[in-house]
């Protein structure tokens, strides 16, 4: 692979957290979608929910592009194959835009894509120029398109904030707040995707409002340069994987399915809450989500945590993760108070609070092989269990996750991003060997 693509492509970046960053990239991608063009969007850093949002918007996958979490090479891989098909691609980012290490706008410098800056314009005039100003020109070298408002009172609002640019940056339009396109949210960040009755309306309402404010038409196009090719071995060839998916379940990065698959493994989705036995599988893996939502429900299937607890207890693989963890404890309370009897397969219990309690990159050295992810979570868990490793932040941020294991069973509040090592994740879920004893 030698060839360059090329594609329109912008990162949509703000001054900082809660500015509407998901709400315009949603907005964009529909509007372009409905303009019959094919739009690819990518979300800078771990999250889970945004993504949700933005595959109904695009209708396409929506993959993670970070550069230490997935490393410059697979993201070069991730935005390289987009631009093959894609007519526009969109890259949402994290936190404020130059915010963390590395940053969003350590992503966008490196592969040479644009900076759109989304300023909420709320009790706001002429200083949008100055925070505008200051995005496009803090680092020189960063390549910036414009800027868009958020949350615009009136026409004569908007066009406060348009004048008040200076040096030349492009006005891309505005979004008004008496719109009804917000986009709910709860602990973690924005409600799930599927839990919104009325998300389509929303978007088609956004990319409305969105279009009779700018003009509609592409950014420059932007070259992609071919990744080194890396050859993915069949390490869990024949390998069925139960994977936990429904309203307590669904924090899941689509690159690590992607990866199961590649290495050989049969994918099988099922529902803790719903169903009342496991698919024919081999290994289990129960994802983050929230459990704490739904553990009323999880606790009165019987069926299914009997099921569970077999499986372990024939030695078979099981990951969990964050939210997967706390089902595996003896019991998890809300924050009203109510607690409800989960699996028991993990000695101890969790309380969820209301402050948050973790968040931070991570990089766990485990007995496979070091492992990328993060952790976000509310709970605190308490458990007698001594962990086989902690997880380690690259940039000093709050948390040094423990992992514990007991038998097959391997669990933490880290989400893994399984690319980051697929020999390692082969082991956490291959079968053990026929004759081997369980545990060794």
């Amino acid at each position: 692979m030698t060839d360059v693509r090329h594609c329109p492509a912008v990162l949509i970046a703000a001054p900082a957290s809660g500015q509407g960053k998901t709400t315009v990239t949603a907005a964009l991608a529909r509007l372009h979608r409905n303009q019959g063009r094919k739009v690819r969007v990518f979300k800078c850093g771990p999250d889970f929910l945004d993504p949700m949002i933005l595959e109904r918007a695009s209708g396409a996958p929506v993959y993670q592009l970070d550069m230490w979490m997935v490393g410059e090479q697979e993201s070069r891989r991730l935005l390289w194959e987009a631009a093959a098909d894609a007519d526009l691609i969109l890259i949402e980012g994290v936190m404020g835009l130059f915010d963390g290490t590395p940053s969003s706008a350590d992503l966008a410098r490196h592969f040479g894509v644009p900076v759109l800056g989304v300023i909420d314009g709320t009790a706001m005039a002429q200083t949008f120029g100055a925070l505008a100003l200051g995005l496009a020109r803090y680092q020189p070298d960063l390549p910036f398109a414009g800027v868009l408002a958020n949350r615009v009172g009136t026409l004569r609002h908007a066009q406060l904030l348009e004048g008040s640019l200076t040096e030349g940056l492009r006005w891309y339009g505005a979004l008004s707040r008496e719109t009804d396109i917000e986009l709910p949210s709860r602990h973690l960040g924005l409600v799930q995707a599927r839990e919104l009755n009325d998300l389509d309306l929303r978007l088609d309402a956004a990319a409305e409002a969105l279009a009779s404010s700018c003009q509609v038409e592409l950014p420059p196009a932007v070259s992609f340069a071919a990744p080194t090719p890396v050859a993915c071995a069949p390490l869990l060839e024949g390998v069925r994987i139960a994977v936990a998916r429904d309203e307590a379940f669904a924090f899941t990065y689509g690159a690590s399915l992607d990866l199961l698959r590649a290495m050989g493994a049969q994918l099988h989705f099922f529902s803790p809450i719903h169903d009342a036995q496991l698919p024919e599988a081999d290994s289990l893996y129960l994802p983050g989500g929230y459990p704490e939502l739904h553990h009323q429900a999880l606790a009165q299937n019987r069926a299914m945590l009997d099921a569970i607890r077999a499986h372990h207890g024939a030695g078979k693989p099981l990951l969990a993760e964050c939210g997967g963890m706390l089902y595996l404890l003896d019991s998890l309370t809300d924050v009203e108070g109510q607690s409800a009897e989960l699996l028991g397969l993990l000695p101890g219990a969790a309380v969820m609070q209301k402050r948050l309690a973790a968040l931070a990159l991570q990089a766990v050295e485990l007995p496979e092989g070091s492992l990328r992810g993060h952790t976000y979570h509310h709970s605190l868990t308490t458990t007698a269990l001594e962990p086989i490793a902690r997880g380690i932040s690259p940039n000093g941020g709050r948390g040094a996750e423990a992992v514990y294991r007991d038998g097959r069973m391997t669990a933490s509040y880290v989400h893994f991003y399984f690319p980051s090592n697929p020999a390692a994740v082969a082991a956490l879920f291959a079968p053990a060997p026929a004759g081997s004893v369980s545990g060794e």
